[in-house]
């Protein structure tokens, strides 16, 4: 308390401590206190119990940790089977070939998200620090303009509004624009330009994906957010039909909205996010 005394006046400040009780069992306890007055007289704050939060974090880190083990076994497996096949393969027919490298890469990409998102370091940091909920629109186009220049491609950004905040976990709301973006890559010539436009619209924010690609057949339009869907224009390339499923579904609960932009095949495709904003 005299540390959060010692403040300035006006903010906000948050500590987390453990204390034991008459037991000696630990109990977690978060402070939050804001100094009102300019001489520092009074302090005005908050008492809370974090046990229960607490707990939560720890079943979700071994929740966590058992599909990590769960999926890598049976990735482990499939992926020394690969490369077994692909060393023993040289006299096979390059299809089959092809068809080995398509299945190791399926098997790289789903150890790449287990180690992203499921990993023991990312579970460990659960629960110390205070995750953020919000994150600028600026912020979040500079992470989707930064994959499509690692992917070697020009991003064209057209920028009307990056101050605004969207509320939500950043980490959901890039992922949503990454998969928008590995669409536009994978669907457009190599050289071809990807253009990001933002724009303000119906009090929030309009994050739109160009691509210079042929389109979405007309056939497919209606079904490509539909889980495990692929299109006639998806045939030989990889993924499984979960990505536009998943990020309609991150952006639905944030209250916003994914949707395919009506247009010509041949036009190339445009796929637009929408978020309420909170500054505008």
């Amino acid at each position: 308390l005299r540390a959060m005394a010692a403040g300035t006046p006006g903010v906000r400040n948050r500590r987390e401590f453990d204390l034991f009780d008459a037991e000696r069992r630990p109990l977690a306890l978060e402070a939050l206190a804001i100094v009102p007055a300019d001489d520092g007289s009074a302090l005005v704050g908050l008492l809370r119990d974090l046990s229960a939060r607490r707990g939560h974090d720890s079943e979700y880190k071994r929740f966590a940790s058992m599909l990590n083990h769960e999926f890598r076994t049976p990735l482990a497996t499939i992926d020394g089977a690969i490369q077994r096949l692909e060393a023993t393969s040289s006299h096979a027919e390059e299809s089959v070939r092809a068809r080995y490298r398509k299945i190791g890469a399926a098997v790289d990409r789903l150890i790449g998200m287990l180690d992203e998102y499921l990993s023991p370091d990312r579970m460990a940091t659960l629960g110390r620090t205070r995750q953020p909920n919000t994150i600028t629109v600026g912020e979040l186009v500079e992470t989707g303009a930064a994959q499509i220049r690692t992917a070697g491609r020009a991003a064209v950004l057209q920028l009307d509004d990056v101050a605004s905040i969207l509320r939500g976990e950043p980490e959901g709301l890039r992922l949503a624009l990454k998969v928008m973006i590995d669409n536009a890559l994978a669907f457009s010539p190599p050289t071809a330009e990807v253009t990001v436009r933002v724009r303000r619209s119906g009090g929030g924010v309009e994050i739109a994906v160009l691509d210079g690609g042929a389109g979405v057949p007309p056939d497919d339009a209606s079904r490509v957010f539909d889980k495990g869907y692929r299109g006639r224009n998806a045939a030989g390339l990889p993924g499984s039909g979960l990505g536009l499923y998943m990020a309609r579904s991150i952006i639905e609960v944030h209250g916003g909205v994914l949707s395919l932009a009506p247009g010509q095949q041949g036009a190339g495709a445009e796929f637009r996010l929408w978020m309420p904003a909170l500054v505008l």
